[in-house]
């Protein structure tokens, strides 16, 4: 889809925006390439900071490239599945009957902000789509009825819902918190954190709910009023359907893969072991949350051909991980080896106190997430420093684990990163949709502060 780009609503929302618009567009690199810089940066602060020599630094980086692959799997998973979740055919009918819903502009933005955010809180791959898809089938839908609906301001609703991903069922750092056995078992002393402590926590949720109200009620208010420029989708660009997989059945083999039977006894298969885990007292883990949509997405594909063109289609967007995720165990495997891990916590302690802690955290890992945007690798990076330092000032790990998520999916707002797909999408650019997605930012931020520092009193 290509259109021209949109005009902005209001000329001081503009001109405030511009000044980002333009150190975004050429100062922040790729996320490949943040991951190379920060490889050299750590290695040169533990060669000049600690004892270790450059073997050492060396020694320590290579060790640690293989560090997360198990993990790296798991992230690669949840963004895979909830991509295909998100486009199979009874989500796409789902979303087509949702684009029915709004009856004025004003409700269609927070419509698709709301839908967004459930979505990304079930999973953040699929948040991550159906937010975008809800926007364009909602455009389509008000263009048929005369309603005339802003398309940048639905887009960057609907991609605001992602602000809440790892408040929700897939957040990464709470279920690695979770999961027994993972690189932040050492920090932890061994133990787990359950995620009735972290992301099922009564603070947690009641932050999640706010942040919900406060940014729906904000785009609200900031649509665009009577005599403003209103940028539709172009007449051109229609709704968007479910790929029809039509494959051509000659031989038993394809009778086979075309077959219903085969994929929907895997996925009844898959529901019978997650029934029997929790029955038996298991827990949720990153393991769990991926075989739960496994089993969702067997159930809801016709057969196997669906499945594996769904699967082609997702690949895609997950090779990127795959690079970057050895290289921010590398750098894990430096700060462990050398002891910037310790250094760097005893500074952040020497600068905050129980009560501030939540807080700072909460902005250095929004700071942080500029050079390292996937949450799964800023986990790698931050999580063990700011749970050691969380120890040392007698603080509840759970606390440090949401303020790093929170910090996380807090900058994603402005952070170019997982927007693009997005943006490829809607056939929009970072600046069509910046200053409303910066309202987010701002509304948001405050909640989960407020959270944290309420939980720290």
């Amino acid at each position: 889809m290509s259109t021209a780009p949109p005009q902005e609503t209001s000329t001081s929302r503009r001109s405030v925006m511009r000044p980002v618009n333009r150190f975004l567009e050429r100062w922040i690199p790729s996320a490949l390439t943040f991951a190379i810089v920060l490889t050299i940066i750590v290695a040169i602060l533990a060669m000049t900071l600690t004892p270790s020599s450059p073997v050492d630094v060396v020694k320590g980086w290579g060790d640690g490239l293989a560090g997360l692959l198990a993990f790296m799997t798991q992230m690669c998973l949840i963004l895979l599945l909830g991509y295909m979740l998100a486009n199979t055919r009874p989500v796409r009918k789902l979303l087509g009957w949702l684009a029915r819903l709004p009856s004025t502009p004003g409700m269609a933005y927070v419509f698709v902000f709301v839908i967004g955010a459930v979505a990304s809180l079930i999973t953040w791959g699929l948040g991550l789509i159906v937010g975008t898809l809800l926007a364009r089938e909602i455009a389509v839908e008000g263009r048929k009825r005369g309603m005339k609906v802003h398309f940048p301001l639905l887009v960057a609703a609907g991609y605001s819902g992602f602000v809440v991903w790892h408040m929700g069922y897939s957040g990464s750092g709470p279920l690695t918190a979770a999961t027994p056995d993972s690189f932040l078992a050492e920090s932890l002393g061994g133990t787990v954190v359950p995620v009735t402590e972290t992301t099922f926590s009564s603070w947690n949720m009641l932050a999640a709910l706010g942040v919900i109200v406060v940014c729906g009620l904000l785009f609200f208010l900031i649509r665009p009023k009577n005599g403003d420029p209103i940028y539709e989708l172009p007449a051109s660009v229609g709704s968007e359907a479910a790929d029809e997989v039509d494959e051509e059945i000659v031989t038993p083999a394809d009778r086979i893969d075309a077959s219903r039977i085969l994929t929907l006894v895997l996925g009844l298969g898959l529901v019978a072991y997650l029934i029997v885990h929790f029955v038996q007292g298991g827990t949720l883990t990153l393991d769990i949350v991926n075989w739960s949509f496994l089993a969702l997405i067997l159930l809801l594909v016709r057969n196997p051909f669906e499945l594996i063109h769904l699967t082609k289609k997702a690949a895609s967007n997950v090779g990127e991980i795959l690079l970057q995720f050895p290289l921010y165990a590398g750098i894990l495997g430096i700060m462990a080896s050398s002891g910037l891990i310790k250094m760097f916590s005893d500074a952040f302690v020497s600068i905050s106190t129980p009560t501030t802690f939540g807080v700072l955290a909460l902005l250095s890992a929004g700071i942080v997430n500029f050079f390292v945007p996937s949450g799964g690798g800023q986990f790698a990076v931050q999580g063990p420093i700011m749970i050691d330092a969380a120890h040392q000032l007698g603080i509840d790990p759970s606390v440090a684990i949401m303020a790093v998520a929170y910090g996380d999916q807090w900058t994603n707002m402005i952070q170019p990163f997982w927007a693009l797909p997005v943006l490829a999408i809607a056939g929009l650019k970072m600046r069509d949709i910046l200053g409303y997605t910066f309202v987010t930012l701002l509304g948001s931020g405050v909640v989960m502060a407020a959270v944290l520092l309420i939980i720290s009193l």
